[in-house]
């Protein structure tokens, strides 16, 4: 039983890790996109 715990409380550790850098790099990707709107105007 000890062992299901660990490997699910892993798994979930990995998925919210590669959750939180694509929501990171999604902001970055519109951040940039806002940076370059404003020089155009």
């Amino acid at each position: 039983m000890r062992k299901i715990f660990t490997a699910l409380t892993a798994t979930a550790f990995i998925l919210s890790a590669a959750a939180c850098n694509t929501v990171r790099g999604a902001g970055e990707d519109l951040e940039s996109a806002a940076d370059s709107v404003d020089e155009a105007t």
